[in-house]
């Protein structure tokens, strides 16, 4: 099954340095056009996240062991409201790297899947106090949706009035304020719904509100931000059917940027945890 087309215009070299590291463990060729389909997620998870799914598949059949490939698969079936599949694919990432970055976007699959209860078992687990300050922000503001969720008004409120919460700045702010809004509406509190909107633009609030992913009224969409840097192409390739086997072929040319190692050893494309999905 072949991948969708990449633009001649689309480089290995657009990707972020960050992310081409991972992609060493494939062959030189393989790893340019995993890069360019991630390069695609990238582009167009915001305006097209249909598209960024069917190039993120593409990436997982040609790289399913690299990490990068995995959240890049699990970000898009999140975006395009493939709740259960987005949570195994998060969960293989946090097996591959031990990173637990995206557990908010996991407590809001939770949420889509209609488990607040478990959505609030992720906030509460260890690895929440690991978070950033954003990503704990992020957190609050499922947390305040997967209360809502369970008829506790107040408490979804209370969520987003602690200090860390309150001093978001930026989108995340607004982000903040709709979701209290929301809260505050649901608590009976209409005034100062209003006034928490008050704060910012119709622009702004409808910026964060009516985005092209946002299907669902309650659901909390995450921005996922790609960081390119210019540099030459190795070469343009288009997909081709290729099973994550077939990518583990020991072709070593020595690269800059994609020496070709072998694939890393870790899980394969088709070995997700699957509990309680």
């Amino acid at each position: 099954m072949a991948g969708p087309e990449i633009p001649e215009d689309v480089v290995f070299g657009d990707l972020d340095r960050s992310a081409r590291a991972p992609l060493r463990t494939l062959t030189k060729d393989n790893a340019n056009i995993v890069g360019r389909h991630l390069v695609m997620v990238g582009r167009l998870l915001d305006t097209d996240p249909e598209l960024a799914y069917e190039h993120a598949q593409a990436a997982v059949r040609r790289g399913g062991r690299v990490d990068i490939v995995r959240e890049a698969a699990g970000l898009a079936a999140y975006r395009t409201g493939r709740y259960a599949e987005a949570l195994r694919e998060l969960r293989t990432v946090r097996r591959l790297n031990g990173s637990s970055e995206h557990l908010p976007v996991m407590a809001d699959c939770e949420r889509g899947l209609g488990r607040p209860e478990r959505a609030l078992t992720l906030a509460q687990s260890p690895e929440a106090e690991s978070l950033d300050p954003e990503a704990r922000v992020e957190l609050a503001i499922v947390v305040s949706g997967a209360r809502l969720d369970l008829g506790e008004a107040e408490a979804a409120v209370a969520v987003l009035g602690t200090t860390e919460v309150r001093a978001a700045a930026g989108e995340l702010a607004v982000r903040v304020a709709v979701a209290r809004a929301a809260a505050l509406e649901a608590a009976g509190r209409a005034d100062e719904a209003g006034a928490e909107l008050a704060r910012f633009s119709a622009a702004q609030v409808s910026a964060v509100t009516q985005g092209p992913a946002d299907d669902e009224d309650d659901i909390v969409v995450f921005d996922v931000e790609e960081d390119l840097d210019d540099v030459p192409s190795d070469e343009d390739a288009r997909d081709s059917r290729d099973s994550a086997q077939a990518a583990d072929e020991r072709e070593h040319v020595p690269d800059e940027d994609v020496p070709g190692d072998e694939d890393a050893a870790g899980i394969p494309a088709g070995d997700e945890e699957d509990a309680g999905a």
